[in-house]
């Protein structure tokens, strides 16, 4: 016990750092702009290149983590990661920092590409629903609280400070995963180089054709993009179909339950992206709240996840997750409908109620589902499966912020950000119908942590 409680430290810290290192620079952009002489335009390559080195490595280094241990891929990923933080505290141009942002982008990917895989090595199969619920609270929050965390630290400092608070907190956590983390099984398989530069490309041009797409740009920009994306990716699925253990896990997305939870946390988390994007101008904008204000009444909707996340945890225990998800979802799908059909000149406790049920019905889901996808693989494919989580979340997220800014190109904000809720309770809906089908009977049985079956 006392080993695990360190372990689960060193995983929060390092867990919630590269999530909020996903959205904590957003805030900053304008003021990071002006001090390195950069167009507002060029400095979004700040945010950018965090979430393509992020998204390019995440499905490698997973496989990389089952052949050489998911403790060795964890703490690389955490030294880089922190050394790229104090590079992007002490940059003093855009091309020195978005450099120290794709290292920083690489360091975080092994953070999350093995953070669940070492989850299911600290808990024992009895409690894997609560080290699971755990892990879903830490990105569910970190995610929300990223805008709100950045304002806090400009408030008093200068944006550098944004990185530079990364440094300790990262040397903390790198001390305890030297002496805590446990070691895993290695597979003897040998790593894919080819199909690794593969995934990347795929996964690189996909995500940056769907932001362009997103964000207006030309249409030959776009379709040349998505078409190679398209193009490289059947190559690459077709030589993943042939590997014994793929780094790709198409022998995964072959288990029913697995792919139902992969295509329920796509759209899940394109539902949250579009609603956290669109919220502030909504409640600015729309209804006339100042910054601080929709602070504090956004605060309603991670406070909430706080409380019912742990409770998903546990559950899952005596629950199919198929269910519970479910459940959560069509209450998250409820909480955003009732946010877009808002009055002109609501009460507070009107939107609080309303973000506490977002809230719940997310945390309600999201638990359950990581345990599904998580203890429907093999154990030796936990990294894998730890992988595939990652990338879902990343692909939903990309998604709906891109659904958002081309939903604004089209509509006016008062008019848009109606629509983008809607839009993202759709989504929602959607993700509930999918979580649904996995308690048909003919999916597969339920998952169990050790069988993997």
């Amino acid at each position: 016990m006392p080993q695990r409680i360190w372990a689960v430290v060193t995983i929060v810290l390092a867990l919630s750092l590269a999530v909020l290192d996903s959205s904590i620079a957003n805030v900053a952009l304008p003021t990071i702009a002006r001090d390195l002489n950069a167009s507002p335009a060029t400095s979004i390559w700040v945010v950018n290149a965090y979430q393509l080195a992020i998204t390019i490595s995440l499905l490698p280094l997973a496989a990389l983590g089952d052949i050489v241990g998911y403790r060795r891929i964890y703490r690389v990923g955490l030294a880089l990661f922190t050394l790229a933080s104090l590079a992007c505290a002490l940059s003093d141009s855009l091309a020195t920092l978005t450099l120290a942002r794709v290292a920083q982008g690489f360091g975080a990917a092994g953070i999350m590409s093995v953070n669940t895989a070492l989850v299911r090595n600290i808990y024992p199969s009895r409690l894997l629903g609560r080290g699971v619920a755990l892990n879903a609270l830490v990105v569910a929050i970190s995610s929300a609280a990223g805008p709100t965390i950045a304002a806090g630290v400009l408030a008093v400092a200068h944006w550098p400070w944004l990185f530079a608070i990364n440094v300790p907190i990262g040397l903390i956590a790198f001390a305890i995963a030297m002496r805590a983390l446990p070691d895993s099984a290695r597979s003897p398989h040998p790593f894919d180089w080819i199909g690794a530069i593969l995934s990347a490309l795929t996964f690189g041009l996909m995500i940056s054709g769907i932001d362009a797409f997103g964000h207006g740009q030309s249409g030959a920009m776009i379709a040349a993009e998505l078409g190679l994306a398209v193009l490289i990716g059947f190559v690459f699925v077709r030589r993943q179909l042939s590997q014994p253990v793929p780094l790709l896990p198409v022998d995964l997305l072959r288990i029913p339950i697995f792919a139902l939870s992969i295509c329920t946390s796509i759209a899940s988390f394109a539902a949250q992206m579009l609603a956290f994007v669109c919220l502030p101008f909504f409640l600015q904008e729309t209804l006339g709240f100042d910054h601080v204000q929709t602070g504090l009444l956004m605060t309603a909707w991670p406070l909430t996840i706080v409380v019912v996340a742990p409770l998903s945890g546990r559950l899952v225990e005596h629950y199919k997750p198929g269910l519970l998800g479910a459940i959560g979802l069509a209450a998250f799908a409820a909480g955003l409908t009732a946010l877009a059909m808002l009055p002109a000149q609501p009460a507070s406790f009107d939107i609080i109620w309303r973000m506490a049920l977002c809230g719940a019905g997310f945390g309600l889901f999201q638990s359950p589902n990581n345990y599904a996808m998580l203890s429907s693989a093999p154990r030796h494919r936990s990294g894998g499966a730890s992988g595939m989580l990652g990338t879902a979340r990343l692909t939903g997220q990309t998604t709906g912020a891109a659904l958002v800014a081309l939903i604004f190109g089209i509509a006016p904000h008062m008019d848009g950000t109606r629509i983008a809720l809607f839009a993202a309770a759709a989504f929602a809906a959607v993700a509930a119908i999918v979580s649904s089908l996995r308690t048909m009977p003919n999916t597969v049985t339920e998952p169990h942590a050790d069988s993997g079956h």
